[in-house]
């Protein structure tokens, strides 16, 4: 105000309170998370999961949403694909499980967090996509090697593409040999049926030796069990290998095996311990 002059009584009082200049430029306060409709959100088509897998682990997201899913906005995506169909205002890149969940469940809105910056070239998405996915259980090694090989090629060579999934080379490598396997031998890895350190073997065996190989392998297999003698039990860590492997298929063995060796406290302890890693799982998710 210059000096001199008077002071007009209401002008001062509206540069006071919630209308001072300097209370507003020391309270600056977060935007508030955004919350987008599911009718504008669209699943990314490049999603390296096929198979989103069991959502009734997130059916709380029917009533709580703990974290918002991150977006890109439709321009920024079509930016990098301008093939694909998008037709909604924002492509979710990480969070495609809670999407579903939310359809699957009946929940009308998702809190976003809008990222464009995340699609600002195609290594970039790929790696926040296959970052979200890699390492878990429930995902695919055939389709995790598939978003490898996809990472690999936009990189250009494979260290860069280690370096982009905070991976050794030597990951990468034995996830893009997977790929190399014959398409019997892929389907019984997705099974469990056959393990990836034996699937790492053979993938370096010429095509049409491949299944060959692994049936022989099986065939021994047989044979040392069938010369057995009947009151020996195989060792814990063959019973217990031998159920993960046919988990898909056969999980009550898993449920045997790990009761044969834990007892009924043991089993009580994992469920707990099961029960609270998937509570914090969800939470992520």
């Amino acid at each position: 105000m210059a000096r001199g002059r008077r002071t007009n009584l209401a002008s001062l009082t509206e540069a006071v309170g919630d209308n001072s200049p300097v209370e507003q430029r020391g309270e600056e306060t977060a935007p508030p998370p955004r919350s987008a409709p599911l009718n504008d959100l669209t699943a990314n088509p490049r999603n390296p999961r096929e198979d989103l897998g069991d959502l009734s682990t997130l059916s709380s997201i029917a009533d709580l949403q703990l974290q918002p899913v991150t977006v890109v906005t439709r321009d920024a995506y079509l930016a990098l694909y301008p093939d694909d169909e998008i037709h909604t205002r924002y492509v979710v890149i990480n969070g495609c499980r809670r999407l579903a969940a939310a359809h699957e469940y009946r929940r009308e809105a998702l809190d976003i967090s809008v990222n464009d910056d995340v699609a600002r070239d195609r290594v970039t998405l790929i790696s926040a996509a296959i970052a979200e996915n890699v390492d878990r259980q429930d995902f695919d090694v055939i389709e995790e090697a598939k978003a490898v090989q996809v990472l690999v090629e936009e990189c250009g060579r494979a260290n860069l593409a280690a370096e982009r999934l905070r991976k050794t080379k030597g990951w990468v490598s034995q996830r893009l040999a997977l790929l190399q396997l014959a398409p019997e031998l892929q389907s019984a890895l997705r099974r469990g049926d056959l393990a990836i350190r034996e699937a790492r073997s053979l993938a370096r065996v010429p095509h049409e030796l491949q299944v060959r190989r692994w049936q022989a392998a099986l065939e021994r297999e047989r044979n040392k069990e069938s010369h057995q003698p009947r009151d020996r039990r195989p060792s814990p860590s063959r019973a217990l290998t031998v159920a993960l492997n046919r988990f898909n298929t056969e999980p009550r063995l898993l449920v045997t095996a790990l009761r044969e060796q834990l007892g009924e406290s043991g089993i009580a302890t994992l469920g707990e311990l099961l029960k609270a890693e998937q509570s914090t799982a969800t939470a992520k998710d």
